[in-house]
């Protein structure tokens, strides 16, 4: 693994890289990190070079700026200067919750760098026919987070999500899980302090995306929850289907090995 730091505008940011062959970039969504896609990663190594980082504010890569509300549209500029960083030619991106509506700005803004994204997922409430609730609760779990901390905030974001809340680690872990794990749940702080209401309002680009080289994805054991029902809805806007991937929405962690194989498979079409 090669691991390096980018300066961009505001942030360094922390990205590392697997194997050879062509560009293969990994967005992380939430409070993801690049860590979550080392199983992934290390799987596609032979046929690609797969490139994880860690989101701004996220564990490796700290601000540079005071924090404050955070923008889809700036997180893709990082992207896009990060493929300038790695990448010769035009990407494969596969992108997950939030990091799918990253790499659906960085496609729209940035189409020549982008050889095909995979958006998993992508939390696009903006289309949903019951978009007013579920924003009004994304600003309560804001709110909650304020009055009553993350532990409260996660409970009640998790339950809402159909995932088990966010816990303390249990248990002996070896070291370098211990420290993954909590640095992924501090994440949290980052993510409810200042994307939790303002990545769900951005509004993709439809008249663009009807013309980019964009796969929707969604889990086969999470169709009834809130991101895979926005990108079903995404997908219809498009007339696109959305192929199935296994397990719910982070199944490229435990199930890492078909994930990897069933992403492949759509790259290579």
């Amino acid at each position: 693994m090669r691991t390096a730091t980018l300066e961009v505008p505001g942030a360094r940011i922390y990205h590392e890289a697997h194997g050879s062959g062509p560009t293969l970039l990994l967005i992380a969504g939430g409070n993801g990190d690049a860590a979550g896609f080392t199983g992934l990663a290390r799987l596609l190594a032979g046929r690609y070079t797969v490139v994880a980082y860690d989101p701004r504010g996220n564990s490796r890569s700290e601000l540079t700026e005071p924090p404050g509300p955070q923008r889809i549209e700036t997180h893709a500029e990082d992207a896009h200067l990060l493929l300038k960083e790695v990448a010769g030619e035009p990407a494969y991106v596969f992108g997950s919750s939030s990091g799918a509506l990253v790499g659906l700005d960085l496609v729209t803004r940035h189409p020549e760098q982008v050889r095909t994204l995979v958006a998993h997922e992508p939390p696009a409430v903006t289309l949903l026919p019951d978009r007013d609730h579920w924003l009004s609760f994304l600003d309560d779990v804001r709110d909650t987070y304020t009055a009553e901390g993350v532990d409260a905030a996660a409970a009640k974001f998790a339950g809402a999500m159909g995932r088990r809340p966010v816990m303390e680690p249990q248990g002996e872990l070896p070291p370098g899980v211990r420290e993954i794990v909590e640095r992924i749940r501090s994440n949290f702080d980052f993510f409810f302090a200042h994307e939790v209401t303002t990545f769900p309002r951005y509004e993709p680009d439809l008249a663009a995306l009807r013309t980019a080289p964009v796969v929707l994805a969604g889990g086969v054991e999470s169709r009834d929850q809130m991101p895979c029902r926005a990108g079903a809805e995404l997908a219809a806007r498009l007339g696109l289907p959305v192929l199935d991937f296994p397990g719910d929405h982070v199944g490229y962690i435990p199930h890492a090995g078909a994930f990897a194989e069933r992403l492949h498979e759509v790259l290579s079409e």
